[in-house]
Order: C-alpha cells, then sequence, then structure tokens
C-alpha cells in the first residue's frame, strides 16, 4: 500500500504524541500491543514495511534515546528489546532483525526502537534501509491477522 507521506508527516507534527495516545488508550487508531509492564510497551507498527514489525518505547515520554534514561533503564528496555527481538524472530521467518532508534524533535519525538525483521530471501538492493522506507510502500495486512500475530509474539515473549 503506497503511504501519504505528506500527511503522515502533517499528523504526526501537528498533533499530541502517538506513543503518549497508544500508552494511555487515546489513540483513534487501535495498536496491537505485544507487551507491556511498568515501564515499557511494544506494539505491531501500524504501517509495517516488514511482517512482524513491531515498535518498543518506554512508557513515559522521554525523547533521549540514551541522554533520558539512567544505565539501570537503558539496560532494562534493552533487555525488554532483546526478548522481543528474539519473540519476533521465533514466530517469524527472519534472516535478519533490523534494531534502530528513529524519530525527530520536529515529529515522533518519543523515543522508540523499531525492532523488524527481514525475511529470508529478500535480494540485497531491497535490504537494509530500503526495507523500512515507507516511500516504497507498507504491507496491509488485516486488522484479524495483525491481531493473531500480536498474540503469538506475546505468548513467544513469555
Amino acid at each position: 500500500m503506497a503511504l501519504d507521506i505528506d500527511a503522515y508527516q502533517a499528523r504526526v507534527r501537528g498533533s499530541p504524541c502517538f506513543i503518549c495516545r497508544v500508552v494511555d488508550g487515546t489513540h483513534q487508531y487501535h495498536h496491537h500491543i505485544v507487551y507491556r509492564d511498568d515501564f515499557c510497551v511494544a506494539f505491531l507498527n501500524r504501517f509495517p514495511t516488514l511482517y512482524g514489525y513491531c515498535l518498543l518505547a518506554p512508557l513515559e515520554h522521554r525523547e533521549g534515546v540514551v541522554a533520558d534514561f539512567a544505565e539501570d533503564e537503558h539496560v532494562q528496555i534493552q533487555r525488554v528489546l532483546h526478548r522481543l527481538g528474539r519473540a519476533i524472530s521465533n514466530v517469524v521467518p527472519t534472516e535478519r532483525l533490523y534494531v534502530l532508534s528513529l524519530g525527530s524533535q520536529q515529529g515522533n519525538s518519543h523515543v522508540h526502537w523499531h525492532v523488524a525483521p527481514l525475511p529470508p530471501g529478500v535480494p540485497y538492493a531491497e535490504q537494509q534501509l530500503r526495507a523500512l522506507m515507507h516511500e516504497h510502500g507498507y504491507l496491509s495486512i488485516p486488522d484479524e491477522e495483525q491481531a493473531a500475530l500480536a498474540a503469538k509474539i506475546a505468548t513467544a515473549m513469555r
């Protein structure tokens, strides 16, 4: 599916933090939560470019990927990141697991990690950053399939 990049940018730059709205349950769209504790939340990407693509974020609005975390907090979320990556890779065929923090002070400022499984067999020219770019479209996955996928990942995290 094509993503209207201009509309997306306007939405993330002109409205309250989408992750804070996912955390407090006020986001206009349902996000499939795969993990939540008293510190962080992981959920399926609403516009996934790869099947099983999740986001992981602290519950509290923080913007610095290292600056806004004490060392023990950073280690805590990285432990969850490790569990999430293992769970995704156990549920979805994965040749390489991409893990990175994206966002901007100009939009999507709430720090979060992208955890995206590259499936086996993707041609090299379509891997790495290209595999994550919305300019090439995103997967249209029915809500019931997303719900089942989220449940599988959540079970694998236990």
